[in-house]
């Protein structure tokens, strides 16, 4: 059986478990601590990023973008009206860079940087950097949470799905996103009701329930959190 090595609040591995889940995939999960660097996970990816997946020839692929092309090429092109990447080349390339945007912008201005005060620094030893959170990080971050908002509020309440008038990588790699903060309660909900509606269908779909039903060690989600209706 393929092997997914991921973390539970890695914004890119949910993306991709999201994209297995819909996609029918049997796959075995396996926790990693990115900040560890194992000589056994540095062996299949030397970046010691997540996530990577091992097919069943023991083949490696490294990073979410990398792993969610494969994914299309070998099964998302046979679904016909369920790929989550669209035909048409112009809707590709809009998914593309939607997905881009939630795994990468967002990442690096919002997402990682909570993740890493909020959680990994709880499990890391001082030598590995961890300790006490940064305030200023944390107040750059939630800074920076309301301006990404207000563009997800405005494309959910601009098209069907984000990209357009279907479900798509776009809008999986922004759940998978949104779900990681959501856990830590750092989206106020009144200011984004489009995005909220729009998150709520997300939440419904039966590849959402295992994320839902995860727990961090030492950090208790978000009294909200797995519930449908929020």
């Amino acid at each position: 059986m393929p092997t997914l090595y991921h973390h539970p609040m890695s914004p890119a591995s949910r993306f991709v478990r999201l994209i297995l889940s819909e996609y029918g995939y049997q796959t075995e999960l396996s926790e990693e601590q990115p900040w560890e660097n194992r000589r056994d996970f540095l062996t299949l990816n030397p970046a010691g990023t997540l996530p990577v997946y091992v097919d069943d020839s023991m083949r490696a692929l490294c990073g979410a973008t990398i792993i969610s092309e494969y994914l299309d090429e070998t099964s998302g092109i046979m679904k016909r009206d369920r790929r989550l990447l669209a035909e048409d080349p112009f809707q590709r390339a809009e998914i593309r860079r939607l997905t881009e945007w939630f795994l990468q912008k967002m990442e690096a201005d919002v997402t990682r940087p909570l993740v890493r005060e909020r959680i990994f620094k709880l499990q890391m030893t001082p030598d590995q950097g961890g300790g006490a959170p940064d305030s200023k990080i944390l107040r750059t971050s939630r800074s920076n949470i309301r301006q990404h908002m207000k563009y997800l509020s405005w494309l959910a309440g601009s098209r069907p799905w984000l990209a357009g008038d279907r479900i798509s990588y776009g809008d999986l790699a922004a759940a998978a996103a949104i779900s990681v903060l959501d856990y830590l309660g750092e989206i106020d909900w009144s200011d984004a009701p489009s995005a909220k509606e729009w998150y709520q269908r997300l939440k419904s779909r039966p590849s959402f329930r295992p994320l839902l039903a995860e727990r961090v060690r030492g950090v208790t989600p978000v009294s909200h959190y797995a519930d449908l209706d929020f």
